[in-house]
C-alpha cells in the first residue's frame, strides 16, 4: 500500500538538487541500503563528513551541520552529493534524542534524493536503548552483579521522554545500523575498542554477526554485545598504535575514526582543574583529535560536558 505523501516543505525552503517531494511513495529511510535516486558519478564522489556523538543535543547538531553547509536554515539537506556519516549515540543525556533520530532519518532520505547520502553507525547507546525497550528489568549476566538493561539505561543518562516517544520505525532503524564502515581509507566505528574483532574478521561478517544478535533477541547475548562495545581507550597509551593497527590490518583502512570517548577524557582534562576564580575549568575542544601515531581520530567533542559537537570533513586517505 503506498505511503502517505510527504507534507509540502516549509515556506522559503529551496531544494538544492531534487525536491524530496519527488521521492517515490515506497521509499523509506529505514531501508537497510538506501537507494540513490539521482545518479552519482562513482569516480567523483562528494566530500566526506563525519559527526561525533550527539546525545540528544539537537540544537547543537543543527548548528554544527549548518556551519558545514550540510543543511540549510530550515534544517533540510543542502550539500548535494556530499557523504555524511554519524558515528552513533543519538540519545541519552541530552534533551531530544528522538528528535535527533528523526533528523538523521530525514537527512537520509533528502541526501539520497540529491545524489549524496547520510548514514549512521551503531553506538553503544543505541544498543542500550534497544535493550531497555525490549528487555526492561529482565536480569542479565553481569560481571558487576545482577543488572538489567533498564537499570543501566537509567544510570547512563536515559531520558524518559525518549522512551515515551519511541516508535516501531525508530526501533527498526536502530536495529539495522551497521557497526562499522570503511570509506576513503577511514575505518568508521563508534567505540575506541578492539572488541569488534570478537564478531568477525571482515567488516561484512562483523556487521552481520551483530545484526544477528539483535535479531535473535537473547537478553544475555545482547548484554554481552553492549558491554563489549562500551569498552574504551584502546588506542591511548603506549600500546594504542598497536591496537589501532590490529583493527586496520583486519578490516582495512589507514585510520580508525571513532566517537564514544570524549576528547577531554582522552586528554585527561576532566575534573580537578579550576580557574583562578575557583570555578571548574570548561574543557576546550577545537576539533577532532588525531593520536596513536595518527592511526586514530577521535570525534566525540564532549557536548555533554560543555565541549563541542563535532562535524568534520575528512580528506581521502586512499
Amino acid at each position: 500500500m503506498p505511503t502517505q505523501a510527504p507534507a509540502a516543505p516549509p515556506a522559503g525552503y529551496q531544494a538544492t538538487q531534487l525536491d524530496t517531494r519527488l521521492v517515490p511513495d515506497d521509499y523509506t529511510p529505514t531501508a537497510h541500503d538506501l537507494p540513490v535516486i539521482t545518479p552519482v558519478d562513482a569516480d567523483r564522489p562528494g566530500p566526506l563528513y563525519v559527526v561525533g556523538d550527539v546525545h540528544g543535543y539537537i540544537d547543537e547538531l543543527r548548528t554544527a551541520l549548518h556551519a558545514q553547509g550540510l543543511i540549510d536554515a530550515e534544517g533540510h539537506w543542502s550539500a548535494g552529493t556530499a557523504r555524511l556519516w554519524f558515528l552513533g549515540d543519538f540519545t541519552d543525556r541530552g534533551p531530544d534524542g528522538i528528535g535527533v533520530i528523526e533528523l538523521v532519518m530525514q537527512l537520509s532520505a533528502e541526501a539520497a534524493a540529491a545524489g549524496g547520502y547520510a548514514k549512521a553507525i551503531m553506538g553503544n547507546h543505541e544498543l542500550l536503548l534497544l535493550g531497555a525497550h525490549r528487555f526492561g528489568d529482565t536480569p542479565v549476566n553481569s560481571t558487576g552483579g545482577t543488572a538489567s538493561f533498564l537499570a543501566a539505561w537509567r544510570l547512563n543518562g536515559g531520558q524518559p521522554s525518549d522512551m515515551d516517544r519511541l516508535e516501531d520505525r525508530h526501533l527498526t532503524w536502530m536495529s539495522r545500523l551497521d557497526a562499522a564502515h570503511l570509506t576513503d581509507g577511514h575505518l568508521l566505528l563508534h567505540s575506541d575498542t578492539t572488541a569488534y574483532l570478537d564478531y568477525g574478521t571482515t567488516i561484512d561478517a562483523m556487521n552481520d554477526a551483530i545484526t544477528g544478535i539483535l535479531q535473535r533477541g537473547d537478553a544475555d547475548e545482547c548484554w554481552d554485545l553492549f558491554r563489549k562495545l562500551t569498552k574504551r581507550f584502546a588506542f591511548r597509551g603506549d600500546n594504542g598504535a598497536q591496537a589501532a593497527r590490529e583493527l586496520l590490518d583486519t578490516y582495512g583502512g589507514r585510520q580508525v575514526v571513532h566517537g564514544h570517548s570524549p576528547i577531554p577524557y582522552l586528554l585527561g582534562e576532566v575534573g580537578g582543574e579550576y580557574t583562578a576564580d575557583g570555578e571548574e575549568r570548561t574543557p576546550v575542544v577545537n576539533g577532532p583529535m588525531a593520536y596513536a601515531e595518527n592511526l586514530a581520530l577521535a570525534m566525540d567533542g564532549g557536548v555533554t560536558m560543555d565541549g563541542r559537537l563535532l562535524v568534520a570533513e575528512l580528506p581521502p586517505l586512499s
